[in-house]
């Protein structure tokens, strides 16, 4: 007997600015500390763990 399953996708909503840290960061044109500065800003605390891996303290 065949199952029907049922996938769930959760649509992730980023700040305005957040592909383009994510992409200057990636890049290595910009530092982990300038990622911080960029908290309330241009990305939240959120992405900013997103992008770079640690908790936003």
């Amino acid at each position: 007997m065949a199952r029907n399953t049922v996938e769930t996708v959760q649509e992730v909503t980023h700040s305005k600015n957040f592909e383009k840290v994510k992409g200057y960061y990636d890049a290595g044109l910009w530092s982990i500390e300038r990622v911080r500065a960029a908290v309330g800003k241009w990305i939240t605390a959120e992405e900013y763990k997103e992008i770079t891996g640690e908790d936003y303290e």
